[in-house]
């Protein structure tokens, strides 16, 4: 397997981790044990026992810091696109995630039930805490709607549906920019995949959005996550159908883009999330194949262009994927993902170790 700019160290993890699997149990554990005790990992946990789940099938997490801990939401139900599909949520203050809990659903006044789909949860400088998430029979005709919290998730507002073509952040966090505009990395699929971005001045009240900003005959893409550089600039990383990530940039605080290009990095059409660190660095976690959603890694750059893969998160046979990244007050890196369609994965990182 071909990697990004080196790390020997994660290179032979993912040779120990192959032989594991043809030699038994007793080495797979070893070898887990070192995959876990890389530098800058600190611990990792389900938010729910593989063998407790709430539902038979969940996927797309989303965290966020809150006053009184860390909270993720997901969607969950028998299987993805199936009506009883709901948003699921849980708390950490310090001591493990409560038992979770349904949020949301998909049920009309007509009494007709849709699937619901990729939550976000987004905490502004002022303002409650928010929650996005989609709703429809399928990702091409789905809405968006959004539900706030102004006591950091004990209790939710009536749930509300976005302005028609409104879709929030569609998989990843939204970006706030200095005047508080919360600007949303967004994608639609009824005509191609297309990646586009919308904007709100007032926390959900009003909102603007781009048209598309790819040429789906060059790259069909959706699902963008932004990182942010000084002086205003921004780059958006895109899941595409191409096998790679794409990116496009802005001077302007997202006013206008770039033309989307290709990344050296592989992408098995599979989401990504990343995160710009309060040092700089620039942080993604995705799936470093061009066709599998295993193993799941963490890389750094310092530019956006140049990547160093330093961490493997996963590499055993099967899906873990669709990652949540953030940095929280205390500076760790938080990440969740979906651990084989049957659980929520919580990973904690300490940036200043990864990649020593």
């Amino acid at each position: 397997m071909s990697w990004i700019s080196g790390n020997r160290g994660a290179r032979i993890l993912l040779i120990l981790l192959a032989g594991a699997a043809v030699c038994g149990y007793g080495r797979a554990e070893e070898a887990r044990n070192m995959l876990t005790g890389q530098p800058g990992y600190l611990e990792g946990n389900f938010i729910y026992p593989l063998d407790n789940a709430p539902t038979p099938e969940c996927h797309a997490s989303s965290i966020v810091e809150t006053k009184q801990g860390l909270a993720a939401a997901w969607f969950g139900g028998t299987h993805e696109g199936n009506p009883d599909v709901g948003i699921w949520f849980s708390r950490n203050g310090g001591t493990g995630w409560s038992k979770p809990v349904e949020i949301a659903n998909g049920a009309q006044a007509d009494g007709k039930r849709y699937p619901c789909w990729n939550p976000v949860l987004f905490r502004p400088r002022k303002g409650p805490l928010m929650l996005f998430y989609k709703v429809g029979p399928d990702c091409a005709n789905w809405w968006g709607m959004m539900m706030t919290s102004r006591d950091d998730s004990e209790s939710w507002g009536k749930p509300e549906r976005l302005p028609e073509g409104i879709y929030g952040p569609i998989k990843n966090k939204p970006v706030e920019l200095p005047d508080e505009t919360l600007l949303c990395p967004s994608s639609s699929e009824h005509k191609g995949w297309r990646v586009h971005f919308e904007t709100t001045r007032d926390l959900g009240k009003t909102w603007r959005k781009t048209g598309p900003l790819n040429d789906i005959k060059v790259f069909s893409a959706i699902q963008p996550t932004l990182l942010t550089y000084p002086g205003g600039k921004l780059q958006a990383l895109c899941r595409s159908r191409e096998g790679r990530i794409t990116q496009m940039r802005s001077d302007n605080s997202g006013n206008s883009w770039s033309e989307m290009t290709a990344t050296d990095l592989p992408n098995p059409n599979s989401g990504i999330d990343a995160v710009t660190l309060r040092d700089g660095r620039q942080l993604l976690v995705y799936n470093h194949t061009p066709d599998a959603r295993s193993p799941l890694n963490v890389a750094l750059s310092e530019d956006g262009r140049k990547w160093k893969m330093v961490l493997v998160l996963e590499d055993r046979k099967g899906e873990y994927s669709y990652p949540a990244v953030i940095q929280t007050s205390d500076g760790k890196v938080h990440i969740t993902y979906t651990y084989l369609r049957r659980s929520i994965r919580h990973a904690v990182l300490e940036p200043s170790l990864l990649g020593k």
